[in-house]
């Protein structure tokens, strides 16, 4: 029966896309991030259905699409690069097959976030895309949030509609996700131009990031607890009533704690100190040999070259009565649990420095924008806040990505080619010019268009003037023709 749904609801989309080829964009993102081939039973499973729908994106906007918006940028460029250095490090990889196992599903990920803004150039298909991508993330949070609040949650064992536990459905990679996500839900709730936002739809929308807030305690996961506490704090920058912000934060907290399991506090203290935790002794201990590992590897080892380490763990701790008890552990093969390590490892100093510059920028081109249009109202009023969920979602992924290796999840990327599409549009379609170190400053501008204003006024009343006094020496013109109702004389 899921079969028969899954199927239903893909071929209809797909049947969609042959009269709006956009529909085709959309599809791949349902492809990516809820994966029904790896839903579905017998059917789905045996058609490569993520490169079909792959390839129809990609026809259907060479075929039908506008191509006025083709022209890259910077970030665009950089992902470029990024791919070809990805390219070179697979065919040089330390472990050929392990890198091609992951090259087939990273090339995609990142040519699909280079071609996604080529066809994002109107609110509604931005809009659009984060909706899909809302509405994808929802089939797995709400499934995850209904077991949580049944009592079936834990570390590594809440199951998310899948067995194994990989992609989106990786407890970290979830938990991430899902709470970097709750700004861009907050956003549609109040300003979405597709969904209206209306009673049913705000209870939804709410609903649903209630539902994000819960995967971190049914996965058990620190890093979500991270995010939560940074998205917390970035929420109340955006808020325009930080105090009663505050005490509604304030009141979750206090009520929702006494109902937390107590599997989920006990791991939750093991925030405080690594010492004794063979989880994040072992994450350290990667870390380290990552370092040197890149010293001898500076263009890095290709994908999956954490297969290569060895690892002395350190696991000592004190106890209550000061005692130091030394503790070591040995093992091999693990992996990275660290995006930003990930990148060093597998591509090395240049591939590191790529990363960094493509979610800096995009944080800095969002900051500017929510500068730019905070004060605006009106039709412009939902410029700000898309920038700010936007910019918020972005830092928590970036604070949540420390612990876990998501890299190149696709998600993220789609995220990257929505901003990008975004600042394209602002700096296109609205009027309002955004900070640009490479423009000129925008006192100048402004000056500038003011004085050729006061040169046109000054024009203008010329010319009513010269108008005017030429009239003044006009002759009178006399009536020649009969009044209405005046009788003609012969």
């Amino acid at each position: 029966m899921r079969d028969l749904f899954l199927i239903g609801f893909l071929v209809a989309l797909l049947l969609a896309g042959l009269r709006r080829p956009f529909l085709f964009v959309l599809a791949y993102i349902y492809v990516d991030i809820v994966s029904p081939q790896r839903l579905s039973y017998y059917l789905l499973s045996s058609i490569p259905i993520s490169l079909i729908v792959f390839i129809a994106a990609f026809l259907g906007w060479a075929i039908n699409d506008d191509k006025s918006q083709a022209r890259p940028s910077p970030r665009q460029i950089i992902l470029i690069m990024l791919l070809l250095l990805c390219g070179f490090t697979t065919l040089t990889a330390d472990y050929p097959d392990a890198a091609k196992e992951k090259w087939d599903w990273v090339w995609k990920a990142l040519v699909f976030s280079i071609f996604m803004p080529m066809t994002l150039y109107t609110r509604a298909r931005i809009e659009g895309v984060l909706l899909f991508m809302l509405l994808c993330l929802s089939s797995i949070a709400v499934v995850g949030g209904a077991k949580t609040l049944a009592g079936g949650g834990g570390y590594g064992v809440l199951n998310l509609m899948v067995a194994n536990n990989s992609g989106m459905y990786e407890s970290s990679t979830i938990s991430a996700f899902a709470i970097c996500s709750i700004p861009l839900i907050l956003y549609m709730a109040k300003y979405s131009s597709i969904v209206k936002p209306t009673l049913l739809t705000r209870l939804y929308w709410y609903g649903l990031a209630f539902a994000c807030l819960l995967i971190p305690i049914g996965t058990q996961t620190r890093t979500g607890l991270l995010c939560i506490a940074l998205m917390a704090l970035l929420e109340l920058r955006a808020a325009k009533r930080r105090m009663l912000y505050l005490a509604i934060m304030a009141g979750i907290v206090i009520g929702g704690i006494p109902f937390l399991p107590k599997s989920y506090t006990e791991r939750m203290d093991t925030i405080q100190g690594y010492k004794g935790d063979s989880s994040a002794a072992t994450r350290l201990a990667v870390w380290k040999w990552t370092i040197g590992y890149a010293a001898d590897h500076p263009l890095g080892g290709g994908f999956n070259s954490y297969i290569g380490n060895k690892l002395e763990i350190d696991m000592s701790y004190k106890t209550a009565d000061g005692t130091t008890v030394r503790v070591v552990g040995y093992d091999a093969g693990r992996a990275f649990h660290n995006a930003y390590f990930e990148m060093l490892g597998e591509q090395g100093y240049p591939g590191l420095l790529m990363f960094l510059a493509v979610h800096l920028i995009g944080v800095f081109r969002m900051e500017a924008i929510r500068r730019t249009y905070r004060k605006e109202e009106g039709e412009l009023a939902w410029v700000a806040p898309l920038a700010s969920a936007l910019q918020h979602g972005h830092l928590v992924f970036m604070l949540g990505c420390s612990f876990v290796g998501i890299a190149f999840q696709p998600y993220i990327y789609f995220l990257i080619a929505v901003e990008i599409s975004f600042d394209r549009y602002v700096q296109t379609y609205v009027k309002k010019k955004v900070w640009n170190p490479f423009r000129r400053r925008r006192r100048e501008v402004e000056a500038e268009a003011q004085a050729q204003a006061e040169r046109e006024a000054a024009d203008a009343a010329a010319a009513l003037a010269a108008e005017q006094a030429a009239s003044k020496t006009k002759p009178e013109r006399r009536r020649t023709q009969a009044r209405w109702g005046s009788v003609p004389t012969k």
